[in-house]
């Protein structure tokens, strides 16, 4: 890497991009906890500050506010999710793809990144109260609704801004916050997982079947996906 490049992937203060990522993760961690424990109203800068091992100015350098500290566990919370919907391959069911991540999630997945999961569901139920707290996590849900409409556009052989393919993605994408809403709030109620859905993810697909018509959720077959022109997503067919 050039001193340029080097340059170019600092953010302020000269700290590396990933390392910004790391920090700010670091701190919502710890926010989110003391969220969880005493409230938000409860919650102070300094304690976030404390929690962390850094100043407070610190915390106000990568954060506009002590509500703002959760936007990253909220994000990351998501994330599974996501990586899930890019990865999802044509031939492939919706319910089968999600139970054959799941599957590889489970053997992958470290006791941090579990610790996280569980702070970001906490943080989803206190969004119910907390407006800041529900900013950041429909900022979340829209992240996957963007996705989706790039994923739903290659699988219906449509641009990402065709109407069909963003009022599907719309749909699609409020299906999974309910679903999540839901199965966080029972995860949290201490309900039998096995209660709020099915180990083979049939909820999930038919929820995003029934948002959308039926349109998403099933396999599709190369010769199904019509060519698009003007940079359609046909010629970005994979298996």
């Amino acid at each position: 890497m050039t001193d340029d490049e080097a340059t170019t992937r600092r953010g302020r203060g000269g700290m590396s991009e990933q390392r910004r990522r790391r920090v700010r993760l670091e701190i919502s961690r710890e926010a989110a906890r003391l969220f969880w424990a005493q409230g938000v109203d409860s919650t102070s800068g300094d304690q976030i500050a404390e929690a962390v091992g850094l100043s407070t100015r610190t915390i106000w350098r990568h954060f506009r506010s002590k509500e703002s500290c959760a936007e990253p566990i909220i994000a990351q919370s998501v994330e599974w999710e996501l990586a899930t919907l890019r990865s999802w391959p044509l031939h492939r069911s919706l319910e089968e793809h999600f139970a054959t991540e799941a599957k590889r999630l489970v053997s992958e997945i470290g006791t941090q990144e579990q610790a996280d999961a569980g702070l970001g569901v906490k943080m989803m139920r206190l969004a119910d109260t907390e407006p800041a707290l529900r900013t950041a996590w429909l900022m979340a849900c829209d992240q996957v609704e963007h996705e989706l409409a790039a994923v739903i556009a290659t699988r219906l052989g449509l641009k990402h801004d065709d109407l069909q393919v963003r009022l599907h993605a719309a749909a699609a994408s409020a299906a999974l916050r309910v679903l999540n809403e839901y199965v966080g709030a029972g995860l949290l109620d201490g309900t039998d997982p096995r209660k709020l859905g099915d180990e083979n993810f049939a909820f999930i697909a038919d929820a995003v079947r029934t948002a959308t018509g039926g349109a998403v959720g099933d396999p599709v077959h190369a010769a199904e996906v019509p060519v698009e022109s003007g940079g359609g997503a046909a010629g970005r067919l994979s298996f």
